[in-house]
């Protein structure tokens, strides 16, 4: 039997407005729209973000939203950038805030927190 091989596909943003969200990853982060669907009487936007698949699907109202960090479970997503002082200056122009600073948790390594849509945060990381 063969080892199994294992890669990313996509990851689920699910949100109780897809078309604000749908602004964000386009307009934010340029993110490019790969199609639209109705997937069980809902709106799915799908993205490619640097290659990864990105599935924006509504939910009905009264979804919990995901709880304020510390909890268990996948946390965030995080983005790969050259210039972390040039990526927040361009994503605050276009209207992102920062929900943590920029900060050096250890020599090499600059990061930085973005608010998304629905109490959702992505991390910019800086590495060298």
């Amino acid at each position: 039997m063969e080892t199994p091989r294992y890669s990313i596909d996509h990851i689920h943003y699910r949100t109780l407005d897809p078309e604000a969200a749908a602004t964000f990853w386009r307009d934010v982060f340029g993110a490019t729209e790969t199609g639209r669907v109705i997937n069980n009487g809902r709106l799915r936007v799908m993205f490619d973000l640097g290659g990864l698949a990105i599935f924006v699907e509504e939910v009905p109202a009264g979804t919990p939203a995901t709880p304020p960090p510390a909890f268990l479970g996948l946390e965030h997503l995080a983005l790969t950038v050259t210039d972390m002082d040039a990526a927040v200056a361009d994503l605050t122009a276009k209207g992102a805030t920062l929900a943590k600073p920029v900060s050096s948790p250890r020599p090499g390594i600059r990061i930085c927190f973005v608010n998304a849509p629905d109490g959702a945060q992505v991390e910019l990381v800086q590495r060298g």
